[in-house]
């Protein structure tokens, strides 16, 4: 297939285009920066901002399949920043692949969409969008999640949308190294109780999620302009699956903890001064990061499993093994 990929360079991005390359697959890449990695693996690239309308039209033009990846993630900021980059680029996106006729779209979404700050156990698709956005980032991916889902069916274009939670493995460059990093500076705390569950993926297992969903969105299947939760099928206590990661890279566990309606108190009180004077950096607590900290989420992949075969091929154990070979201080 004639594949493209946006957000090719991110983490994600990059073993979506690995796997793609592997059976195949004739691969273009967009990413807003330049990365030799990509550049090694015979595929073509395009550097620019999918904010362009004209660029999302251009790179859209001859392709069978669009995995759009590319987002911004993160709990503090602009609105106008995350939704150009998580709303408006997507409408792009879409527009492109209407354009020039692209048949499949694979969106990658976030279970965020569906949080509120209240656990979730176990939920599966049917739940609802949440009724209320504790950050900016969420609202906007269920608002692209909204808009890649309703134009499934125009001009013989399908969609789909899937959900990954916590993407986790070798050469992450956000989730995990920000972890590490507030243990280093001692500013690491538990929220909460500390028995809540929370789902999380490896980061290979979702690369090949979404191009199973791809080989199954045909017009008339199951997986048209359906969302889908995507997990290792198997919820962790967070804490201890935070302390096990603390320990691959030789750091003591999280000892110090606060109550959530501390943590919740605390990060409403910074949003609102970090507001008032007009603070671009993160807070280091927010309402949204009490919450995802303290509560459970984890979800029923069932619907992935019966509609296009999803099944974990790399075990958290497994997955763990490989981080360690990274993480290790000394390198074992």
């Amino acid at each position: 297939m004639r594949v493209l990929v946006t957000g090719a360079g991110g983490f994600l991005g990059r073993y979506l285009v690995e796997q793609l390359v592997a059976r195949g697959d004739r691969v273009r890449c967009v990413s807003r920066g330049s990365y030799p990695a990509l550049e090694s693996m015979c595929v073509e690239t395009v550097q620019g901002d999918l904010r362009d309308a004209d660029l999302a039209m251009v790179v859209c033009h001859g392709m069978d399949v669009v995995f759009h990846a590319a987002a911004v993630a993160g709990i503090w900021g602009s609105w106008d920043h995350y939704y150009s980059i998580n709303t408006l680029a997507t409408k792009n996106i879409v527009a492109g692949c209407l354009r020039h006729r692209v048949r499949k779209l694979v969106y990658t979404s976030s279970p965020s969409v569906t949080f509120d700050g209240s656990d979730q156990n176990g939920v599966d698709e049917s739940v609802p969008y949440a009724s209320r956005w504790l950050c900016h980032y969420p609202h906007t991916k269920a608002l692209a999640e909204q808009h890649v889902l309703a134009s499934s069916g125009q001009q013989g274009l399908v969609t789909c949308a899937l959900r990954p939670h916590l993407i986790w493995g070798p050469r992450d460059s956000h989730l995990i190294p920000r972890l590490l990093n507030r243990a280093r500076q001692g500013k690491l705390r538990r929220v909460g109780d500390g028995k809540n569950l929370v789902d999380m993926i490896y980061v290979e297992n979702a690369a090949a999620a979404h191009l199973q969903a791809a080989d199954a969105l045909e017009e008339g299947s199951k997986v048209c302009g359906r969302a889908y939760f995507i997990s290792q099928g198997e919820p962790v206590n967070c804490w201890n699956w935070i302390n096990e990661i603390l320990g691959l890279a030789g750091l003591p566990p999280v000892r110090k903890s606060l109550s959530f309606r501390t943590a919740w108190r605390i990060g409403a009180t910074m949003e609102t001064a970090y507001r008032t004077m007009g603070w671009t950096s993160e807070p280091r607590m927010t309402r949204f990061l009490a919450s995802q900290l303290a509560k459970s989420h984890y979800f029923d992949i069932q619907r992935a499993r019966n509609d296009f075969g999803y099944l974990p091929q790399i075990s958290t154990a497994e997955g763990m093994k490989r981080l360690a070979a990274e993480l290790s201080p000394t390198g074992l």
